[in-house]
């Protein structure tokens, strides 16, 4: 599993951010997003690029992908998302701090995964889903 750091300008672009790592990069989220305080975030990214930020960030949030380390990084170099995306090792010093931040930070609000909970093709023959489809009130227009 990686651990995502995402730092941004507001909640907007970090929720691009995430859509974007689910989507583009096909990571598996599997831990909700949470808040983490943007200066600690900054923090840390500067301790794991040992330089200086040029800008700072006004939020920030973490999670857990279902992917390996090194394969998640390969994933996110492919896409441009709209917010600074790091993904923070075990062998940085930080890992356990913001592990702990974790544990006790709230879930970023506005966050839902596109992917479906379901794998595979869906059986339209099912009565599952045929009284899903019988239950749903149907508009028609005149």
């Amino acid at each position: 599993m990686a651990l995502i750091l995402i730092r941004g300008e507001n909640n907007s672009k970090i929720l691009n951010a995430i859509a974007d790592i689910e989507r583009h990069a096909n990571l598996n989220v599997v831990s909700k997003p949470k808040i983490i305080d943007s200066d600690f975030a900054d923090n840390l990214v500067e301790k794991i690029l040992n330089a200086k930020l040029r800008t700072k960030s006004d939020v920030a949030t973490a999670f857990m992908t279902k992917e390996d380390t090194t394969f998640s990084i390969m994933q996110i170099k492919k896409i441009h998302p709209p917010a600074h995306v790091v993904i923070v090792s075990d062998e940085y010093e930080g890992y356990k701090d913001l592990m702990n931040k974790l544990n006790n930070a709230e879930e970023l609000t506005g966050y839902y995964s596109h992917k479906s909970k379901e794998s595979g093709m869906k059986d339209y023959k099912s009565k599952t889903y045929g009284s899903k489809m019988n239950n749903q009130k149907v508009a028609i227009n005149k």
